[in-house]
């Protein structure tokens, strides 16, 4: 029997869920509303940058585009995507909503991001699931990184066996700088070798997180 997981600190976009396509729609209207002239944003421009720090975001999407108006976009499309968010939500990955209930039963959950501030509120508010999480952390409110944020929540909240749960590289080199487990989904954005444990959907990773047979990460 593996040693007690006392918390789950998982990454959202990916992760939880997929709001590719309403971002999209916000950093259109955006651009429409300053005549910024550059072509449609579609969910496929946003979902190859999805997982880094927005501003870093914005400007590898916008590429080429004067400074004026990337720093525009870097602001605007903050707030447009939480307004979005909050009305519309995402596309929740199967299993995400009961498995996350179940979760929060047994362990401690938490979401560290490299959102902007805000999002991981609307987030809880359109999800309904804000009350299965004890905390969070994201770039937006830090300007850290998520290795940093990572570690701060862990420091934060007494952390002693956490593990995290990510599907990007970026996720697996923050599990990596703070010395925990991590737990890959596959379904997600990022594409990650030499992982801890790899799952293809969030059923069986809840059920395996929930079995006091599971092996050790």
């Amino acid at each position: 029997m593996r040693p007690v997981i006392d918390s789950v600190v998982f990454d959202l976009d990916g992760t939880l869920w997929d709001t590719s396509a309403t971002c999209a729609g916000g950093w259109n209207r955006v651009l429409h509303r300053h005549g910024i002239p550059f072509r449609p944003i579609t969910e496929h421009d946003v979902r190859r940058v999805t997982g880094k720090p927005h501003d870093q975001c914005i400007r590898e999407v916008f590429a080429g585009l004067p400074e004026a108006h990337i720093l525009t976009l870097i602001a605007e499309t903050q707030l447009e995507d939480n307004k979005l968010v909050a009305e519309v939500g995402g596309e929740m990955y199967p299993g995400v909503e009961a498995g996350l209930r179940r979760l929060a039963a047994r362990h401690p959950l938490f979401i560290v991001s490299n959102c902007q501030a805000g999002y991981i509120e609307a987030f809880h508010r359109w999800s309904g699931l804000g009350a299965c999480f004890r905390d969070f952390e994201c770039w937006g409110r830090t300007g850290l990184t998520k290795g940093e944020n990572l570690r701060t929540l862990i420091e934060r909240n007494g952390l002693y066996r956490p593990l995290l749960v990510g599907d990007t590289p970026g996720d697996q080199a923050a599990a990596r700088e703070c010395g925990v487990p991590f737990l890959y989904v596959d379904y997600g954005f990022g594409v990650c070798g030499n992982v801890d444990r790899r799952f293809s959907s969030f059923a069986a990773l809840t059920n395996w997180l929930l079995d006091p047979k599971s092996p050790t990460p």
